[in-house]
């Protein structure tokens, strides 16, 4: 299967969350374990960092879990279509060669003076 780009890839993009909380499980295990392995070491700064570090990585564990849970808007599976690019409001794109680009408008016209 070929894949066309269409342009909107960046705005239709889909979210990784589960390789994301795997590597969050991961990143838990090893600084549970450096917290711990640092603290009976007897290096208390080295085991404030890993247990820092093991708070944040559970934060972010939550919120991916979170946003798994809220279903196919963050984690779309392969039967939802991607979303529709979003269009602004945009005036149509000149050619090329009218002139100078001003993006206020062409200027008004000149009276003369008879």
């Amino acid at each position: 299967m070929v894949t066309v780009r269409t342009g909107s890839e960046p705005r239709t993009a889909r979210s990784p969350l589960r390789i994301r909380f795997w590597l969050c499980v991961w990143g838990v295990l090893w600084s549970a374990f450096g917290t711990v392995a640092f603290a009976v070491a007897g290096r208390p700064g080295w085991a404030v960092a890993c247990g820092v570090l093991w708070l944040v990585i559970t934060i972010d564990m939550i919120m991916v879990v979170r946003h798994i849970r809220q279903g196919p808007h963050y984690q779309p599976g392969p039967d939802v279509p991607p979303y529709e690019a979003y269009e602004e409001d945009r005036p149509p794109a000149r050619p090329h060669g009218t002139g100078p680009r001003d993006p206020h408008g062409p200027p008004p016209p000149r009276h003369e003076e008879p």
